[in-house]
């Protein structure tokens, strides 16, 4: 039987594809129930979780590879439930939003993405995020998405093909398999671009359900378009997520039969209908709480890099924030501090709205999914997840009311519990070992021992070394 003790193990990939592991006399931390169960012994082999028992009752055979886990928490891998990888967290990314191709084309700027995204998945891998959801892609990434399947530095990916929207931004028109938007105007395109998408493979379909300012009449006049999309989704067993930051959106998605809601509302508080509603469906909501703030902090000036930032963002991108200082013409930047102004405004009374939203979802039952946005302006890949998860301790969500938040219930918006997001027997081997309890506080999420990622065991810091 081979002994291998935490500080002897080899520093990167400590067993092998196919080869079983076990980790012995470790805590493992039960998400369903929100509580940890002592000394147990849980089986890799092939990938997944093979066994998980008490450690007197699992005999571990001669050839196999052991962790020892005495004084350790064995966890499921974090997921951040909604992020785009066709976005870079960036200054330029964004085009529909403030517009500065003529300092960067959006051709170099979605290149950057491509070239990239190998490197983002190591740094979500890195921070312990062993699933990325991505709710609003292009065929381009769903076509790249296949190549990092069996990659062990890479986590598992979720992903859409573009989001099936009530409106195109000009500035996304044209890009062809980099194109983020399906504009649908009929029931008949709801359906095209459905059927358009399939041929790519996508785990879930995304609606970007836009409205104007007269939010009622608009949402109504679209809601079938909405209905159609998911109606022929669910003929193909695909979940819907949609983007609806209204009330009045939310809740006919909702009522349309939609399963994923990414984002919070935050135009008023919601009401016991709502969540009833809700429940009864059985939707998952993921708040997304940090985003517009990181849109007012960079166009302000006013970003400062977070811990998490300097230790698993993109420095390219993240320094790119800091463009701004650069440009040259006055008023450009002079808009720019403007539009700052102007979210400032318009979103004064957000963060209170959704906090509050979202603690009366929590109170009631409602399964909430951790979700970053990750990929907008402002809104770092593999860093931001870490502002999230304290926006939502500050809304009111207890420690371990974010841990399921962040493992089974992102599985669960995408009906993939059975494969995910929580340490049970047949399920994926995605998981953290740790040296303090997760349920005790946020802070003990990143003492983390090792990576297990598709059963294989790795050590943080040289997941970005390869």
């Amino acid at each position: 039987m081979k002994h291998v003790s935490l500080a002897l193990l080899m520093p990167f990939i400590i067993s092998v594809i196919h080869a079983q592991t076990y980790i012995t006399h470790v805590s493992v931390v039960d998400v369903i129930n929100m509580k940890t169960n002592a000394d147990e012994t849980v089986v890799i082999n092939n990938g997944k979780i093979a066994e998980v028992g008490k450690s007197n009752s699992i005999h571990t055979p001669a050839n196999a590879t052991i962790i020892d886990g005495t004084g350790k928490y064995l966890m499921p891998g974090l997921v951040d439930a909604h992020v785009h990888f066709f976005q870079s967290g960036g200054l330029y990314t964004r085009p529909d939003f403030f517009d500065l191709r003529k300092y960067r084309s959006y051709d170099k700027e979605i290149t950057w993405a491509h070239e990239h995204f190998e490197d983002l998945l190591r740094r979500y891998l890195a921070a312990g995020i062993t699933t990325v959801i991505d709710p609003g892609s292009t065929a381009n990434f769903l076509m790249q998405r296949d190549s990092f399947k069996n990659k062990i530095d890479a986590p598992t990916i979720y992903m859409t093909g573009p989001l099936l929207t009530t409106y195109e931004p000009g500035e996304f028109k044209g890009l062809n398999n980099d194109e983020p938007f399906y504009f649908m105007q009929t029931e008949d395109d709801a359906r095209k671009y459905v059927d358009k998408e399939l041929q790519y493979k996508p785990d879930f379909i995304k609606i970007w359900y836009i409205v104007s300012r007269n939010v009622d009449s608009s949402a109504k006049a679209s809601s079938h378009l909405v209905k159609a999309v998911i109606d022929e989704a669910h003929k193909h067993n695909l979940k819907v997520a949609v983007h609806a930051t209204q009330k009045t959106t939310a809740q006919l998605a909702v009522e349309d039969g939609a399963d994923y809601l990414v984002h919070s509302v935050d135009d008023k508080i919601i009401d016991n209908d709502f969540i009833q509603l809700l429940k009864e469906r059985h939707v998952v909501l993921c708040p997304t709480l940090q985003v517009m703030d990181n849109y007012i902090k960079t166009f302000s000036e006013q970003y400062q890099p977070t811990n998490a930032d300097k230790k698993f963002a993109n420095l390219e991108a993240l320094n790119s924030l800091s463009d701004i200082q650069h440009i040259d013409d006055t008023a450009v930047v002079n808009a720019m501090h403007k539009l700052g102004e102007r979210i400032a405004t318009r979103y004064a009374s957000a963060d209170s709205i959704m906090a509050v939203n979202l603690k009366k979802l929590v109170n009631a039952g409602v399964p909430i999914a951790t979700g970053t946005d990750a990929g907008n302006i402002g809104t770092q890949h593999a860093s931001s997840f870490f502002t999230e998860i304290e926006l939502m301790q500050h809304a009111g969500m207890s420690v371990p009311e974010i841990l399921q938040a962040s493992t089974i219930n992102c599985a669960k918006a995408l009906g993939k519990e059975n494969i995910f997001g929580s340490i049970e027997k047949g399920k994926l081997a995605n998981m953290l070992l740790l040296s303090a309890n997760p349920l005790e506080s946020l802070d003990n999420w990143q003492k983390t021992e090792f990576i297990i990622n598709k059963g294989v065991a790795l050590k943080p810091d040289d997941i970005m070394k390869q």
